[in-house]
């Protein structure tokens, strides 16, 4: 099989069909951008879960009386209160915090709201325990145990605020794989339509080549090689988008969050999503060319 010649008909086929060739390619590569999306957000997420759940902690707050008259939980209840938490199985570390640290603490948090630190006093702030598990996921089980115990004014889950903060993002990112999943649909049919185009432009040459002994596989790889490379510019197209993206746009918008949600590196983008948007390329425009030849094209 001479080469030349199937990357000559490859270029002639392409060449043809410009518009629908130029409509493939941006397709395409729109559809891997939004694929490429959705996997970075999902390496977001799971960065944020490594950096969050080893710091998640379960806050038992105390009531006012202990607050305000015990401010080194020396008295029975505080202690008895934080007895239990050390002893408890789950329960890696407990620190006490009075009010007075409470304040401190919530006027570092709130430095940039002087007028909100401004309306703040400490008697506002309840004294509590923190407490960090050897198990985050298990949280639960102080929660329940804690919680309406005397002396205990509320018990506070991080976990909770951590999972509705990533349901809000799984649902981002399932979003963006439904309109990824919606786009691909498109490039499939813009692929199997230019294939069928290519090929009735050309039946004639085709027909000639088949009557004089060309296999069958020899006159439809020139198409099937088509697919491949109009979704292997799709996916640089595709890769170009996310860096253009990255630096433009999210850059900036994840910096706004001050750490709180993770930059995207440059290397996130490279690997390993730019390998998985090529190979998938290939893949989707190689089977949906093999199939469309296989059921359309009778040459």
């Amino acid at each position: 099989m001479r080469a030349s010649f199937v990357f000559s008909e490859v270029l002639t086929g392409l060449r043809r069909n410009i518009t629908m060739t130029i409509a493939m390619i941006l397709t395409t590569a729109v559809s891997l951008a939004m694929l490429g999306g959705g996997l970075l957000i999902v390496r977001t997420i799971d960065k944020m879960k490594t950096n969050y759940m080893a710091d998640v902690e379960v806050a038992v707050y105390l009531v006012d009386d202990i607050s305000a008259n015990d401010k080194n939980c020396a008295q029975e209840l505080c202690q008895s209160i934080r007895q239990q938490l050390e002893n408890n199985p789950a329960v890696d570390s407990v620190v006490f915090e009075n009010r007075d640290a409470a304040y401190e603490r919530f006027k570092k948090i709130f430095e940039s709201q002087p007028e909100l630190v401004a309306l703040a006093r400490p008697e506002a702030l309840p004294a509590s325990f923190h407490v960090k598990l050897k198990d985050p996921q298990r949280s639960a089980v102080i929660v329940q145990q804690f919680t309406g115990k005397p002396g205990v004014s509320k018990v506070d889950d991080q976990n909770k605020f951590l999972d509705r903060f990533f349901n809000s993002l799984n649902t981002v990112r399932n979003i963006t794989f439904f309109v990824a999943l919606f786009q691909a649909v498109a490039a499939l049919l813009l692929i199997s339509n230019t294939i069928q185009v290519s090929a009735f432009t050309r039946r004639t040459e085709v027909g000639i080549m088949r009557l004089v002994g060309a296999t069958r596989w020899y006159t439809q790889l020139p198409f099937l090689l088509e697919a491949v490379v109009a979704g292997l510019v799709g996916a640089v197209l595709a890769i170009v988008f996310l860096v253009v993206g990255k630096l433009v746009f999210f850059d900036s918008l994840l910096s706004a969050t001050g750490g709180a949600i993770p930059a995207i590196s440059m290397f996130d983008v490279l690997f390993p999503v730019t390998p998985i948007l090529l190979a998938v390329s290939m893949l989707i425009s190689a089977v949906t060319g093999y199939v469309t030849l296989r059921l359309y094209v009778r040459h």
